[in-house]
């Protein structure tokens, strides 16, 4: 026999072996339908949760990228009630004119400080319990955060200490209505009236935080009428933020601020820092390595459902080995060798695995897509995760047919045709 005759003949052979393969799978169909479903689960399971992770790490990138890379955190220190530390910022440890102070340091771009308490605000029988804070000017331009509508109080209402309030766009929505006009009402704070001036876009939650559940107003009007004044010297403050000249420039920038602190407290080693500084880089960093991990345990949890669909084609080919046995034995009766027998069963278990991959993969790609349309996040699907998983089926079934094709290849052709 030629070369090209054998070649000629060993295609042949593989294409009936497939065939052969797929016939039996389709006489089959409601065994090899449940036998699909495990991989199916397992592998869309893995595609779904790895997109949904990697958009929720985008998602709250973006999120703290947008209120500013470039922007250091100072927080007032804590205070201590029997034993218990009450966290950064429940002390009067900072004043407005520490922050003012802190613009002498050559790092620093811009400062606003504020005051934060949680109050109820009343509309019209409307209220909600919500976060306050009083700041200055300069929190727009710091924070990157703007009225979508109306404006911000000016100088003069900073100065008069004025009743007039802005809104963030979810206390607007509770109060007055999902996109209704709030602009010149007046809503009650404590007591007193406050005249809406605008009306913040929207920020959505970072960190847990919901930054459009939140008013704003004069941090004089704060201090003097919703907090009362709560430091011997000055106005105190919750802390403030510090915008950087560049993002290169945040280490050098609490470096500077951290010393000039120290001196205007008179803190000096061992004494401890009665203040707190916060990296907003860091922060972005810490949330995505939380959610990378997290997202990573969930798709090793998940993974253990692709074990089970392979461990379920295993059990399905040795259930097929056995009532499949007198066919193996005419078979092989007929001429059909051990390795024509292990190839058809290694080839039902590979496309058993390599169907319910590709069907698993796009069901997986849908899921993701819907969870992301409907909570608003991302939409990430990466080539490695999809390959990732087509590659596991294929090896799950490839290895879940082993053991089966090898006890039907080993068969004896006698005992196969006694079998009843």
């Amino acid at each position: 026999m030629s070369l090209h005759t054998r070649d000629r003949t060993r295609s042949i052979s593989t294409s009936q072996i497939l065939f052969m393969a797929t016939e039996a799978l389709w006489n089959n169909k409601l065994r090899t339908g449940l036998t699909m479903l495990g991989v199916i689960i397992g592998i869309s399971s893995v595609i779904a949760i790895s997109s949904v992770g990697q958009g929720v790490q985008k998602s709250t990138e973006e999120q703290l990228k947008a209120l500013g890379t470039d922007v250091l955190l100072v927080l007032s220190g804590a205070s201590r009630t029997g034993g218990i530390n009450l966290g950064s910022g429940s002390a009067t440890t900072l004043t407005w004119d520490d922050a003012k102070a802190a613009k002498q340091a050559p790092a620093i771009k811009g400062i606003t400080a504020y005051l934060q308490r949680q109050v109820q605000v009343v509309y019209s029988g409307q209220n909600t319990f919500t976060a306050i804070l009083g700041t200055d000017l300069y929190y727009p331009d710091v924070k990157n955060t703007h009225p979508q509508e109306g404006r911000f109080f000016n100088e003069e209402e900073l100065n008069a200490a004025k009743p007039v309030v802005v809104l963030g766009s979810n206390v607007r929505d509770q109060l007055f209505g999902v996109g209704a006009n709030a602009i010149s009402s007046d809503v009650r704070i404590q007591g007193g009236r406050y005249k809406v001036i605008g009306v913040m876009e929207a920020k959505g939650s970072v960190g847990g935080t919901d930054q459009d559940d939140r008013v704003y107003i004069p941090l004089t009007n704060m201090s003097a009428r919703i907090v009362g004044k709560n430091a011997l010297a000055g106005v105190a403050i919750s802390g403030f933020w510090l915008q950087t000249n560049e993002e290169d420039s945040l280490d050098d920038a609490q470096f500077q601020v951290t010393n000039l602190l120290r001196l205007r407290h008179n803190i000096y080693p061992p004494l401890p820092d009665d203040f707190r500084i916060i990296n907003q880089v860091e922060i972005v960093n810490t949330l995505s390595n939380v959610v990378g991990l997290f997202t990573v345990m969930v798709v090793a949890i998940a993974g253990i459902s692709l074990v089970v669909g392979g461990i379920g084609i295993a059990n399905i080919m040795l259930v097929s080995v056995v009532e499949r046995t007198k066919e193996i034995g005419i078979r092989k009766a007929v001429g059909a060798t051990n390795s024509a027998i292990l190839s058809q069963f290694l080839a039902e278990a590979v496309v058993v695995s390599t169907i319910g991959g590709g069907i698993g993969i796009t069901l997986g790609i849908a899921i993701a897509f819907g969870a992301a349309t409907i909570f608003k996040f991302p939409f990430v699907i990466s080539f490695l995760s999809v390959a990732t998983g087509f590659g596991m089926s294929f090896t799950v079934g490839l290895l879940a047919g082993v053991i089966p094709a090898r006890n039907a290849a080993l068969l004896d052709p006698i005992s196969a045709l006694r079998n009843d």
